[in-house]
């Protein structure tokens, strides 16, 4: 899975937010709020991977059990699928 094309992240004021720009500003309004660990997996996401990857990619990062990288992962995939960025 990856992000869909027109959605970009950006640090403003030390805070990470996703807006969408192009053709996809006309189908998404507002803006997502991300916290440093959502900015993260969402820079993995870009990339593209699969959840397992994206939980790898915590596991390597951050100081965390494999059973909350997994569940984070999951939550977030989740949360982005259902406001429709990934493909």
């Amino acid at each position: 899975m990856k992000i869909k094309d027109g959605f970009i992240l950006r640090e403003v004021a030390g805070n990470f937010i996703v807006v969408a720009v192009g053709e996809a500003a006309k189908a998404f309004n507002g803006v997502i709020n991300l916290n440093g660990t959502g900015a993260f997996m969402w820079r993995v996401l870009e990339k593209g991977c699969d959840k397992e990857g994206l939980k790898q990619a915590l596991l390597n990062e951050y100081n965390v059990s494999e059973e909350i990288a997994d569940r984070d992962a999951e939550k977030f995939i989740t949360k982005l699928t259902e406001a429709g960025l990934i493909k």
